[in-house]
């Protein structure tokens, strides 16, 4: 078990105050009429960088020495972390270096590029980009920032957990988008802390879950990575991961996955009924519930909608398909 704590989490939240949002919670009378119960929907799609791995990443630099910035970092990710990087990274004058596999879309590569990092874009996947980042490592002593296995980064996404508690003490339900687990283990680290009774749900999609396979498994498991609508949640969690799957596994009370006509189907929910864009793996809590996979009745829920970072053409082709999926 973790030695980390809610100190950890009130630490990490005093280092990104006036760096990052604090983001709305904001009710959704049409899912909580679907659900038959109270649902809220915490956006940090509003983030600065558009998704919430920014907590994450500025966490992490900002605890970083003045001889560790001044060496680099460098990030292997699906598009938002290395965005996120890239934005800390600019804000702090450090120098950033990201990897990404080709199946990261242009519109993240193309963000993350007008940030001033530099991008290697190699490899079928992201494990495959990681064994890139190992390279430049030993060449060039760059600091490896990681997307979710690492107590700053994980602990920064966790103040979201801080604000969900303190905006709606009597949240009973949390809908969470996973993939590494970085999100959901910091989420999870906060609301079980002040209420161990919450509910927690991770949500993933049904090809290439790698935590939902890992957390069967009693141990991490190699996925291969397919291209998905919920792009932002590939990748593996780290055949040595020492962090996130042990906090999952002691705090997440249940995982569900949803088809790629379900995300399309909460992608569409969002915009047409909440006016709000959301790329594929920001919608799979809102996917779930209206698939029916989850039970929210009489309940008090917050869902995750993670991230606005979707290819415009994309989104526009899937709310073209209406209810086709």
């Amino acid at each position: 078990m973790s030695t980390l704590g809610l100190a950890d989490l009130y630490a990490a939240r005093q280092r990104l105050a006036g760096l990052v949002r604090r983001t709305p919670l904001q009710p959704s009378p049409a899912l909580a009429a679907l659900a038959g119960g109270d649902v809220r929907l915490k956006l940090e799609c509003l983030q600065e960088t558009g998704a919430f791995k920014l907590r994450g990443a500025t966490n992490k630099l900002a605890s970083l020495s003045a001889e560790e910035r001044a060496r680099g970092v460098i990030a292997v990710s699906t598009g938002n972390h290395g965005r996120a990087v890239a934005f800390a990274a600019k804000r702090l004058g450090v120098r950033a270096v990201v990897c990404l596999s080709e199946l990261v879309p242009n519109n993240k590569l193309e963000a993350i590029r007008a940030l001033g990092a530099e991008l290697v874009i190699e490899g079928k996947s992201q494990d495959e980009a990681e064994v890139v980042a190992g390279r430049l490592i030993e060449a060039e002593g760059l600091i490896y920032v990681h997307p979710f296995d690492d107590p700053a980064v994980l602990t920064g996404q966790g103040t979201i957990g801080l604000e969900l508690i303190e905006d709606w003490p009597e949240l009973d339900t949390c809908l969470v988008p996973l993939s590494g687990g970085g999100l959901m283990a910091g989420i999870a680290l906060a609301l079980k802390a002040v209420n161990p009774a919450i509910r927690m749900i991770g949500i993933t999609m049904e090809q290439g879950a790698a935590m939902h396979e890992s957390l069967a498994a009693g141990r991490p498991v190699a996925v291969e990575e397919v291209a998905s609508l919920a792009d932002s949640l590939g990748g593996g969690i780290g055949m040595n991961n020492r962090w996130t799957l042990p906090l999952c596994r002691d705090l997440v009370d249940e995982t569900l996955l949803v088809s790629e006509a379900e995300i399309a189907a909460g992608m569409r929910h969002l915009l047409m009924e909440e006016r709000l864009v959301a790329e594929g793996g920001a919608a799979v809590g809102v996917a779930a519930l209206l698939a029916g996979k989850v039970d929210l009745a009489g309940r008090r829920t917050a869902i995750l909608v993670s991230g606005q970072n979707v290819d415009m053409g994309k989104l526009l082709e899937v709310v073209g398909q209406g209810g086709d999926g």
